[in-house]
């Protein structure tokens, strides 16, 4: 069985239409250091998706804290950033 895409117009989110990221949540604080991180390391969204074989939308959707990751993917995206794990889920003090 083929399975269609039923995304509308309206629910596609582009990198300029992005909704503020909300620092108060867990989500919020990921997707700013993931994209903090990611911008350091000179890798775009689609650089990083190539290295770690995870799909660019879910990644966009990281950085956008509509999803967070499970621990084997932050591992893998550890990993792909040189970085260590703590760097990415760890709020400083």
């Amino acid at each position: 069985m083929k399975r269609t895409n039923r995304k509308t117009k309206d629910k596609t989110v582009s990198p300029r239409n992005r909704k503020p990221v909300d620092t108060s949540t867990y989500e919020g604080r990921f997707a700013v250091r993931l994209k903090t991180l990611r911008e350091k390391a000179g890798i775009s969204v689609h650089e990083l998706a190539e290295l770690t074989e995870i799909p660019f939308q879910t990644l966009f959707k990281w950085e956008s804290a509509d999803r967070c990751p499970v621990n084997e993917q932050i591992l893998i995206v550890a990993k792909a950033l040189k970085i260590k794990v703590s760097s990415l889920v760890e709020d400083k003090k």
